[in-house]
Formats: C-alpha cells, structure tokens, sequence
C-alpha cells in the first residue's frame, strides 16, 4: 500500500509545481493591478486634478472675462481693459504689423477714440475653450462697429484667441491673436 501512496505523490507533484507557478503568477497579478489601481487613485484625487465642477466655473469665469474685454473697450475704461492682461504678454493683434506687449495693448483703441470714434460691440459667440491647470485657451467671435457722432460705422466680425494665465486666483490674457473673418468663412 505504501507503494501505491508513493505513486499518487509522483503523478501529483508536477500538478503542485504548476499550481505553485500559477499562483505565483496570479499573485504577481493581483500586485500589478493594485499598483495601478493605486496609481490612478492618486491621480484622480490629486490636488492638482480638476473637478468638472471646477472646469466648468472657470469656463465661466474666463468667459466673463471675455465678455469684460469687450464692455471696457465700449467704455473705454482702459484701466480696467489693461488690467486684464499679463505683465509678460506678447500677443499679434490684426491691426499691427508685428506682435506687441502690453504696453502698446490699447494702440488699437486709442487709435480709433482719437478720430473721434466710439466702440459698439454687435455680438459676442464663444466657439471653444480649453482649460488645463492654470493656463486656458479661449476662441470666440465678436462683430463690432467703431461708429460716429451719428451712430454710424460698418461692422466688422473678427475671430479672437487668447491664452490665459492663472496666478492665484486671476487670471490674465498672457498670449493671444485675432484676424478679421472674411465674407465666406471655411466650414
């Protein structure tokens, strides 16, 4: 009998060999997935990751912004337009020849309000905005009109793109560019 015992162990062993490596490697797994698991809970919850909720109210706050721009332009505030852009800027507006800082951001109003013009914004249409961590790009359409004593002045629709910077809880224009649609704009 004894015999026999000793016969069953020999066929078993290579089914405990393949167990013992099996298991091993599912364990192998099992940690594999936890790292991962644990990886992407770290990055979820992060400090750094940004809640739906918090995109979608610095959507609106840069949309605000946005919307800002262009009533201080209609009112002329140029403090308050100026304020809105980053100490180190560097954007290349339609009207100049070559990309200006913030120190010649209002040429393009002042220009105008010398001539005795005034703004008028028509109609102001977000297309896209694209926020990552502290820096977001906003591109939208405005249509305007520089108008006379009598009201009067074509419109001009323009596309807009401005990069923005948050410090703190501010954020400023620190990049940006525009060009004037044309009649039959690409689709």
């Amino acid at each position: 009998m004894a015999r026999s015992h000793n016969v069953i162990r020999k066929d078993v062993r290579p089914l405990i060999a393949n167990f013992r490596l099996y298991l091993v490697r599912f364990m192998r797994l099992v940690l594999f997935l936890c790292a991962c698991s644990l990886a992407i809970a770290e990055d979820a919850f992060s400090s750094e990751a940004t809640s739906p909720s918090q995109a979608s109210d610095d959507e609106q706050t840069l949309w605000n912004l946005e919307r800002a721009y262009w009533r201080y332009v209609e009112q002329n505030d140029l403090a308050a337009y100026s304020d809105l852009w980053h100490k180190d800027f560097l954007g290349w507006p339609s009207v100049s020849a070559s990309p200006v800082r913030k120190d010649h951001i209002t040429d393009w109003i002042t220009s105008q309000t010398a001539k005795g013009l005034a703004f008028k914004t028509v109609e102001f249409k977000p297309a896209a905005i694209q926020i990552s961590g502290d820096v977001a790009f906003a591109c939208y359409w405005v249509r305007f009109s520089w108008v006379d004593k009598e009201g009067s002045g074509s419109p001009h629709t323009f596309r807009i793109t401005h990069a923005w910077l948050r410090s703190g809880k501010d954020w400023r224009i620190i990049g940006g560019m525009s060009m004037p649609e044309s009649e039959n704009p690409a689709k």
